[in-house]
């Protein structure tokens, strides 16, 4: 329960009591009486109930009070054939209207070539109408055949129907040395000043940023490498916090039940970059950076990535995403097309950076989905039908149906709750609206378009406080919302409510809290539609437990030549124990495919329960030059077709820190070999594998990576069959040109507990 009674500065409480804004320190509980609207309950895959793949999903809040969702051109479920694109709509999240195609063979864009795929769509709302951004695999402006470029078509509503642009709004780029750089994975965005922006790219040339003009069709300016080739793909930026958080996903998307795609993330105070990830590291640079958002736990889902993120009436955010049920991971027809259903769980905010249930990944139960509602007994959908005292029935809108008209005031009936509050509303007209919380006067904020301004003020006793900004030119429905927590409101005006706001403003005072009173709307006129008031959502506080290395349980130093606990596979004459390392110079050979020739040094693991092995690695693999695919690390392995393996690889002209798994798991019994990424690279590493053997049997490894020592990055799972019984060692492999010696410190074996998951049943 909230605490109502503080103890106050003179000074503070005349000021904020008088503009009806009280002071004290916040739970971020809600009262009694105030509850937040119910939340559906969903449970991944969300799409499972009309679709078995709905890959790089993109998200948009119609004004219908629907969320429209987007996907790419693969069969939708097996045994169909390619649609061009996407399309359905939810309200909850498990229910899901298929809404058919984007494009027909009759209007799919006369510039693609007719066996091009379109993929990965972006929609944002632009004006009065949407526009949805995609990637045309093959144009017909070069003869040579995959130039790549990003097409762009507008659309009335968010359901269609779609014009295609007569060309792209970023052509194919010629690749230096030849070829065609990928153009793929488009995403929008706009910035408080309006200025818009397209971000684009994929691991063959990485990804770029450019401005747009005002209808979003067209690219000006010259564009910016935001990330270094050879890592991400998927990008999507949004605002928050005066931060920019450009999330890419990174890895191979499409590998079966070997899939390690995941999420990653870094800011940056402008849009154009650079941006740089929690421990202060570029995404830009060969070792390459990036904050893991979201990836795989151990549960049956592998591959998470390529997401969008979406805001529900409380304020909370929730990324949606693809991902491959390693348990079910193709069409059965045609075979070969990855299944990769759409999933979706909350978002939290951690220390600035974007975690998937605050670190804890995918879910596969049954979790809070995001919620359309409002409390305080308000209709979203139909403003004046309850909940408003003085609020009148607004003109049927051709896409929202019954609004609200706000001429006079209109006030809440019932007293939004004191503290944290999340106004959201719909609004359009080109009178000024004035929504006012808290005890009279309290803070109020002011749209006016034709001034435009957005504004926001307290008034009373003592000092005032303001902020205002600049609008730019707009028209159709926007969304305001506004967001009141200790010590700062906020108000933003949008046009599609994708954390990219045209115009925001806030204000800031230590213990600022809004006290409980009804909301005012006054205007001389403006339509309102999809009114929501309710207790702001709280993001999660602190990450997800990870494991910690506890008692040593055994190991090897490496203090002298013999070795008694550890064996050889295919022993490697060259390698050798001397100054307490075991020097082993990088083989060119590997263990992935069919070749099974490298060499490793094994060790029995601890009897069943909860451990960690560690190894120290120093291996120099300079930096951007080619010298593929040289690798070292922690290996745990069954066989040589059914392992996983976490080392320091270079990776083109990057550095990364892949933890791999290879398994032969195709009808045909063919292996795959997917690798997820763990953390930055550096030529000194400390690894971890962290072991639990669940109720089913099933070995779970999760992948730990340090620079220090002392410092760990926790990242993917992968999951050992039932039945086998793997061994942990160590491997020094991938290529042997240009010379490279991997230096092992010790082989340890340590107790832990794994941390436990609900989700992750």
């Amino acid at each position: 329960m909230r605490t109502t009674k503080h103890r106050l500065a003179v000074v503070t409480t005349a000021l904020l009591a008088a503009v009806g804004v009280v002071a004290g320190p916040s739970s971020g509980a809600t009262r009694p009486g105030d509850p937040a609207p119910p939340r559906p309950v969903t449970q991944n895959a969300v799409s499972d109930s009309f679709s078995d793949t709905y890959a790089d999903p993109s998200v948009i809040r119609g004004k219908d009070g629907w969320w429209y969702t987007y996907a790419t051109s693969d069969p939708l479920v097996s045994g169909g054939t390619p649609g061009l694109m996407h399309m359905a709509r939810t309200k909850d999240w498990s229910s899901f209207e298929y809404l058919g195609t984007v494009f027909s063979d009759a209007t799919r864009p006369t510039w693609a070539t007719r066996t091009s795929g379109l993929w990965a769509p972006d929609v944002r709302k632009i004006g009065d109408r949407y526009v949805m951004y995609f990637t045309v695999t093959d144009s017909t402006q070069h003869p040579q055949g995959d130039d790549s470029a990003i097409g762009a078509a507008t659309a009335p509503t968010p359901a269609g129907p779609w014009t295609a642009t007569d060309g792209p709004v970023v052509p194919p780029r010629a690749a230096p040395g030849g070829g065609w750089w990928w153009t793929f994975d488009p995403s929008g965005f706009t910035d408080v000043d309006g200025q818009r922006y397209l971000y684009y790219g994929s691991y063959f040339g990485g990804i770029w940023v450019t401005k747009v003009a005002d209808d979003g069709l067209t690219a000006v300016g010259e564009p910016v490498r935001v990330a270094v080739d050879n890592r991400y793909e998927g990008a999507y930026v949004v605002r928050r916090d005066g931060w920019y958080v450009l999330m890419a996903s990174a890895a191979n998307c499409c590998a079966g039940p070997s899939t390690g795609y995941s999420v990653f993330a870094g800011r940056s105070r402008s849009p154009m970059g650079p941006f740089v990830d929690a421990e202060g590291t570029s995404l830009d640079t060969s070792a390459v950076g990036g904050t893991i958002a979201l990836t795989q736990n151990g549960n049956r889902f592998v591959g998470v990535g390529h997401h969008a993120v979406v805001t529900d009436s409380t304020g909370a955010d929730f990324v949606v995403y693809h991902g491959i049920d390693r348990h079910d991971p193709w069409l059965a027809e045609p075979f070969g097309i990855n299944r990769r259903p759409m999933l979706a769980d909350r978002l939290d905010w951690v220390d600035g950076f974007p975690r998937a249930r605050a670190g804890a990944g995918p879910s596969d139960t049954p979790q809070p989905g995001p919620t359309l509602g409002s409390s305080l007994g308000i209709t979203p959908e139909d403003p004046a039908a309850g909940g408003f005292t003085g609020m009148r029935v607004g003109p049927r809108d051709r896409l929202g149906g019954a609004t609200g008209l706000v001429r006079g005031t209109a006030s809440t009936r019932r007293a939004a709750p004191a503290g944290d509050v999340h106004v959201r509303l719909d609004v359009r007209g080109d009178k000024p609206l004035r929504v006012t919380l808290g005890r009279a006067p309290g803070v109020t904020v002011t749209v006016d378009p034709r001034g435009r301004t957005l504004g926001m003020s307290t008034s009373g006793a003592g000092r005032p406080l303001r902020d205002s900004t600049a609008l730019p030119r707009t028209s159709g429905w926007q969304t305001l919302t506004v967001r009141a927590t200790d010590g700062q409101v906020r108000a933003s005006l949008s046009e599609d409510d994708l954390h990219d706001p045209y115009a925001e403003v806030t204000l800031e005072r230590d213990r600022l809290r809004v006290g409980s009173a009804p909301v005012r709307l006054s205007s001389g006129g403006t339509v309102v539609d999809n009114v929501v008031v309710t207790p702001a959502a709280q993001d999660a506080r602190e990450l997800a437990p990870v494991p910690q290395a506890g008692a040593l349980i055994t190991g090897e130093e490496f203090d002298d030549a013999s070795t008694p606990a550890l064996t050889w596979v295919r022993e490697n004459p060259q390698a050798r124990v001397e100054d307490g390392q075991l020097r082993w110079p990088v083989e060119g050979t590997d263990l992935t495919g069919g070749g099974n020739q490298a060499g490793l040094l094994l060790h029995d693991a601890p009897d069943d329960g909860d451990w960690i092995a560690q190894t120290k690695v120093h291996l120099d693999l300079g930096s951007d030059e080619i010298r593929n695919y040289q690798q070292a690390g922690l290996v745990a392995h069954a066989t040589d077709d059914d392992f996983a393996r976490l080392g320091t690889v270079a990776i083109w002209n990057t550095r990364q820190t892949e933890f791999g798994r290879e398994v032969a798991a195709a009808p045909d019994g063919r292996t795959s070999y997917g690798g997820a990424l763990v953390g930055t690279a550096a030529p000194t590493m400390w690894l971890r594998l962290a072991h639990h053997r669940t109720a089913e049997g099933e070995h779970l490894y999760r992948a730990g990576t340090s620079r220090d020592g002392r410092t760990w990055t926790w990242g993917a799972t992968w999951a050992l069959g039932a039945g086998t019984e793997p061994r942990i060692g160590l491997y020094s492999h991938g290529g042997a040109s240009p010379a490279a010696v991997a230096s092992f410190d010790h082989l340890r074996f340590y107790r832990t507990r794994w941390p436990s998951d609900p989700g992750a049943g």
